[in-house]
């Protein structure tokens, strides 16, 4: 069946905190106790419906059959501005993706991701960044398949009993 990838407007808002806070449950609520997988569908209009105005943030959904069709995934990413420590960097933040776990595996997550891409350059960016869970191996193998390589690694304690 074929899909649609395409920008966001204000009425696909309810279906991207849908589909985030999917990706809230599946991903960060699985692998960080303290994310609050509520937070997209319950709180995250304001944030979603500036995703989709700003011109400087990116919303993107992927719709099956047609334009208007089921919401089947989505992408949301923004430009970071360069600043004092890196003056040079013009960065594109992969801020969050999302397929139907049905519908993995068929090229929408691809396309999605070529449309960030693509988007990227556009804005002038000359480095495109994306964060994923150390024990995302799936999302990992997604990212590297598509030119990210690792850059830093952030480690974690919690001081309290060091582990």
């Amino acid at each position: 069946m074929e899909f649609f990838i395409s920008a966001a407007t204000a009425e696909d808002v309810p279906g991207l905190m849908l589909s985030a806070g999917a990706l809230f449950r599946e991903d960060g609520g699985r692998r960080d106790p303290f994310v609050d997988v509520e937070w997209p569908e319950r709180d995250g209009r304001d944030y979603y419906t500036m995703m989709v105005d700003d011109p400087g943030r990116l919303a993107l959904t992927a719709r099956l059959g047609t334009p208007d069709g089921l919401l089947i995934g989505h992408l949301t990413g923004q430009m970071r501005a360069p600043d004092a420590v890196r003056p040079e960097a013009v960065v594109a933040d992969l801020v969050s993706m999302r397929v139907a776990e049905e519908w993995r595996g068929r090229g929408v997550g691809e396309r999605l991701a070529d449309r960030f891409l693509d988007w990227a350059r556009e804005k002038g960016a000359n480095r495109a960044v994306v964060s994923a869970y150390a024990a995302n191996s799936g999302a990992i193998r997604f990212y590297r398949a598509r030119g990210f390589v690792p850059m830093s690694l952030s480690l974690q304690t919690d001081p309290r009993t060091g582990g």
